[in-house]
């Protein structure tokens, strides 16, 4: 495998990332929900942050991509240990996988959250993505509204 370069996303990597997503979304039989924007990443404040992984034009994909992998995250608070990162997608393109982007990509990002991963690990916390039964809800922007009115 070529070698490949991490680095943070700009605005003229949103086609690309946008592709990507639209390939995990059409994988989970979601692809009609995705409706990014380009200005959503990135200016004076951002609503997400990202990672790509890109190869070198003579290792490009298949159809021609060189950016191959993405991770999108932000950044959440708590006012007991304040800054928060959240993983809200993360992809790798099927024929870059197993290669080692992923574990670079992951470690990356978790070198910006050690010290929020620390701290719930010293008090006994468990990772409960790894464990079975627990659900992650999602509320959208018009049913949070009629909440806020009640």
């Amino acid at each position: 495998m070529a070698n490949f370069i991490l680095r943070k996303a700009e605005p003229n990597d949103v086609s690309d990332i946008l592709r990507m997503i639209k390939e995990l979304a059409k994988y989970e039989e979601m692809e009609e929900q995705v409706i990014l924007t380009e200005k959503d990443g990135f200016g004076d404040h951002p609503f997400y942050h990202c990672f790509v992984a890109e190869v070198p034009k003579e290792k490009q994909s298949a159809d021609g991509f060189t950016l191959v992998a993405f991770a999108m995250y932000y950044f959440t608070y708590d006012p007991w240990i304040g800054k928060l990162l959240y993983l809200e997608d993360f992809y790798v393109m099927e024929e870059f996988r197993g290669f080692g982007m992923g574990s670079h990509i992951l470690k990356l990002l978790s070198e910006n959250n050690t010290s929020s991963i620390e701290f719930y690990k010293r008090r006994g916390a468990s990772d409960l993505s790894r464990e079975e039964g627990w659900r992650l809800f999602s509320i959208d922007k018009e049913d949070l509204k009629k909440m806020t009115k009640k």
